[in-house]
């Protein structure tokens, strides 16, 4: 759920960019199909923004799909950077060698001073978190890696915030002579989240409830979402935009907040007031082909009940908007197991949403939905993140919860 805060956040953000640049020029109304060249996740398949060769310029080597796994919805740009959008997005790949030296690429939002906004980046190795930086410059650098004798070790490059505020990208790598980069192998569970502010992790590293939204407290390795696909060994994807909902943005006024909905941005990369080489995420369609769930989980509504409240008129437009969401995400995943889930900060939408759930299956004749309802958060126990948003205790609650409905369904 969204604050005054943050809606004040967001407005000063959009005034930021504004001033710098537009959100993305004409030429890429069309997405990424415009010059042939669609975005995707690595599970293998074949799409039309797949690199599958080792791209040299000038001693450089790309982060692509014959060097990493793509984790999320990723793209590759013009100069073979690997653009990170959403919550989670990142790279997987073996490295061998002595030293890896990563830059991060900022996008036209990245400068100092601006931790409410910059990109906020995570490097593992071996499993173990090294690094965890704000992309606060057109390029920051990372050592990732280096030993005094050649090794082969496991790196993950995770983007821990959100879409919204701001991207970045993993430029192309200097390898030494024998050192290379192999692509983590794909898993066969894979799941797609979609939600709010929850699924991002906002303000988790944070556990003050009056402090307000800042993308160096959010972290998405800290939620429910990324918590289950690890519970379940499985790759994910994301598609999470703090305050949006279903058919209105987090509100206190009396009228739905049309413009932050997930909705109409779920096709595309990704949704940021910022952009990246002049092109912003939602005007990059999405390859649906590239990444293939077998689950696909829901978490929208929390934001919506602050229009919808009680109102019964409101909770109607509610309704008919999840079916239609419901019937968009099936065209999109013909084979997926769907779970509808909601509660962890407010249940006022959820008898609402087993309705639209209801309505939609005799509808569609679609059995393949599913409802789970989390336990209301438990401030007096497990404490408030940042406006008032879970705890990572209270996302782990969430996570045993979804983990153990998901099983119960896919047997897995």
């Amino acid at each position: 759920m969204k604050s005054k805060r943050i809606i004040a956040a967001l407005l000063a953000m959009m005034l930021s960019v504004m001033a710098m640049t537009a959100c993305g020029g004409s030429d890429s109304s069309n997405g990424a199909s415009a010059n042939n060249s669609a975005v995707q996740n690595a599970d293998g398949s074949d799409s039309k923004n797949e690199q599958t060769g080792d791209i040299d310029m000038e001693g450089l080597t790309a982060i692509n799909d014959s060097t990493a796994k793509r984790v999320g919805r990723t793209y590759i740009g013009d100069d073979n950077t690997l653009w990170l959008a959403l919550s989670g997005s990142g790279a997987e790949f073996t490295y061998t060698g002595k030293k890896l030296e990563l830059t991060i690429k900022g996008d036209n939002v990245a400068r100092p001073g601006n931790d409410g906004n910059n990109a906020r980046v995570a490097v593992y190795v071996n499993g173990e978190r090294t690094s965890d930086v704000m992309i606060d410059a057109p390029e920051v650098k990372i050592n990732a890696f280096e030993s005094a004798e050649a090794q082969t070790v496991d790196i993950k490059v995770i983007k821990l915030s959100e879409c919204a505020m701001s991207c970045c990208g993993i430029m192309p790598v200097k390898l030494g002579d024998g050192e290379s980069l192999t692509p983590a192998a794909a898993k066969e569970r894979k799941i797609e989240f979609i939600g709010d502010s929850i699924t991002c992790g906002y303000g988790v590293d944070d556990e003050v409830k009056e402090h307000s939204f800042q993308t160096k407290t959010e972290d998405v390795t800290k939620a429910y979402a990324y918590k289950t696909a690890m519970a379940l060994d499985a790759d994910y994807s994301m598609f999470s935009v703090s305050g949006y909902g279903i058919i209105s943005g987090y509100t206190t006024g009396k009228e739905p907040v049309t413009a932050q909905t997930i909705p109409q941005y779920y096709n595309s990369l990704g949704f940021s007031y910022g952009s990246f080489d002049g092109k912003a995420p939602q005007s990059l369609d999405w390859d649906f082909e590239s990444f293939k769930p077998q689950v696909v989980v829901i978490n929208l509504g929390t934001n919506d009940a602050s229009y919808t409240k009680s109102n019964k008129e409101g909770k109607e437009q509610y309704k008919q908007g999840y079916i239609d969401f419901l019937k968009q995400v099936r065209e999109k995943n013909p084979d997926a197991e769907i779970f509808c889930t909601l509660g962890i900060m407010d249940n006022t939408l959820v008898k609402t949403m087993a309705e639209a759930m209801k309505d939609y299956m005799d509808e569609t004749g679609d059995q393949k939905v599913h409802a789970v309802q989390y336990d209301l958060q438990d401030g007096n126990n497990d404490g408030y993140a940042a406006d008032w948003h879970p705890t990572e205790a209270t996302h782990e609650k969430a996570s045993a919860k979804l983990t153990e409905e998901i099983k119960k369904v896919m047997n897995w």
